[in-house]
């Protein structure tokens, strides 16, 4: 199940949408865990497990292992970047668009980031 999370910024007001990325960096294959867009900009938290009910209008990205919504870490070892995007407009076409396709949107987009990297998940 995907964290609970909560940010804040004064970007907020200028934002249009909200984008969320989690990483893992640790491996040597790397991979996306979860990509969940077009939040609502005057969103500040999602609760647990908001991949399987997300916020109204928010869409997710099929991530690394195709699964589309939140791939849980599997290595404890693992270092896991969970990174909230400020973006300056909604994405568009992401339904038929690869992960590297909307990650570049997100990345355009992009007029503040917010980073909290996990270690050593139990």
């Amino acid at each position: 199940m995907s964290p609970p999370l909560r940010w804040s910024s004064d970007v907020l007001s200028r934002a249009k949408s909200i984008a969320i990325v989690v990483d893992d960096t640790s491996s040597s294959n790397p991979a996306v865990q979860w990509v969940v867009y077009n939040i609502d900009p005057r969103t500040t938290e999602i609760g647990e497990d908001a991949a399987s009910d997300p916020p109204k209008e928010a869409g997710q990205a099929a991530v690394t292992s195709g699964k589309v919504g939140y791939e849980p870490p599997c290595d404890k070892e693992g270092s896991y970047r969970f990174s909230v995007y400020a973006l300056s407009g909604r994405l568009k076409g992401t339904a038929s668009a690869s992960l590297p396709d909307v990650l570049k949107m997100i990345a355009d987009q992009t007029i503040a980031r917010g980073r909290l990297t996990a270690v050593h998940i139990e």
